[in-house]
C-alpha cells in the first residue's frame, strides 16, 4: 500500500480552493452565493476524532504486542489495512472539502460587513481547520500502522500495513 503524500493533499487543497474561489465569484455575480452549512466543520471534526481514536487504539494494541504482554489483543492485519485505507480516503476528501470551503471563505472575506456573509466565512474557516485536523489524524493513523521492516528495506519509502 502506498503512503499518503503531503504534496498530493496540498495540490488537491490548492486546486479546489482556486476553483471554489472562482466559482464563488461567478455564482455571486449571477445571484446569491450558496451557503456554507454549519454541519460541515462538525462532521469533519467528528471524522478527525474517529481517526484519532482508531490510531490511538491501534497504537496501544501494537505496543502491547511488541512488549509481549499476556493480555495483549492481536491486531488483524486486514483491519489495520482497512483503517489505513479509511484514513487515506478521509484525508483526500478532507483536502478537497477544506480547499472548497477555503476558496469560498477567501471570497467571503471581501464581504465581512454583511452579517450573514461573516457567519458563512466563520463556518468556512472552521471547516478548513477541521479538514486539516482530519488530514493530520489520517497521517498519524498511517504512521501508527506502518510496518517496521519497511523502514529498513525501502529507505524511507515505507508502506502502511
Amino acid at each position: 500500500m502506498r503512503e499518503l503524500r503531503i504534496r498530493v493533499l496540498v495540490g488537491v487543497f490548492v486546486v479546489a480552493g482556486i476553483l471554489s474561489w472562482a466559482g464563488a465569484r461567478l455564482w455571486n455575480s449571477i445571484g446569491t452565493l450558496p451557503s456554507v452549512p454549519l454541519a460541515a466543520p462538525i462532521v469533519l471534526a467528528l471524522i478527525a476524532v474517529v481517526l484519532l481514536a482508531t490510531a490511538l487504539s491501534l497504537r496501544g494494541r501494537f505496543k502491547a504486542q511488541r512488549e509481549r504482554r499476556p493480555e495483549a489483543k492481536g491486531v488483524d492485519p486486514l483491519m489495520a489495512a482497512r483503517a489505513v485505507v479509511f484514513g487515506q480516503a478521509s484525508a483526500l476528501v478532507a483536502a478537497l472539502v477544506a480547499g472548497m470551503y477555503g476558496g469560498t471563505g477567501v471570497f467571503l472575506l471581501e464581504q465581512l460587513d454583511i452579517p450573514a456573509r461573516r457567519d458563512q466565512a466563520i463556518y468556512a474557516g472552521f471547516s478548513v481547520v477541521a479538514g486539516i485536523a482530519v488530514i493530520a489524524a489520517a497521517i498519524f493513523l498511517e504512521r501508527v500502522c506502518r510496518l517496521p521492516e519497511d523502514d529498513e528495506n525501502n529507505n524511507g519509502a515505507a508502506s502502511a500495513v
